[in-house]
């Protein structure tokens, strides 16, 4: 049992994983700047409240219940989503398309020994002997 839990550790996903959140977390302090920096005072100029927990109260049998805080989540949840698709994914995807384009283009240098068995080859191919 200690041993699957071993190789489990030790495996590199694991690592990945645990650099994602690390660097998710970090993202988090970006995304709440900006919501709270820019959108949030956006919202308040032209609505009139930064966010929407305080609207959309029913009170039933006593008891507030607030579609404005599950709004204002959703709304922080789609930003975020966001400005992780353009800031983040559609980037690096970019990034990533150069890079295989500019591999694509690069010529690739065929070594001395590969043009000899190329040659062997053909020749073998076409039933002339070489020599």
């Amino acid at each position: 049992m200690l041993k699957g839990f071993k190789e489990f550790i030790s495996r590199g996903n694991v690592i990945e994983l645990a650099v994602g959140v690390i660097i998710g977390a970090a993202f988090k302090n970006i995304v709440d700047a900006l919501v709270n920096g820019v959108i949030n005072p956006l919202i308040a100029a032209s609505v009139g409240k930064p966010d929407f927990s305080k609207a959309f109260i029913v009170t039933f049998h006593g008891t507030d219940i607030t579609f404005g805080v599950l709004l204002t989540a959703v709304i922080n949840f789609l930003i975020m989503a966001f400005a992780l698709y353009f800031f983040l994914v559609l980037p690096m995807n970019y990034l990533a398309k150069r890079t295989k384009k500019s591999e694509d283009e690069a010529p690739k240098e065929v070594s001395e020994e590969v043009q000899l068995l190329t040659e062997i080859r053909d020749a073998l191919a076409q039933g002339t002997p070489r020599y």
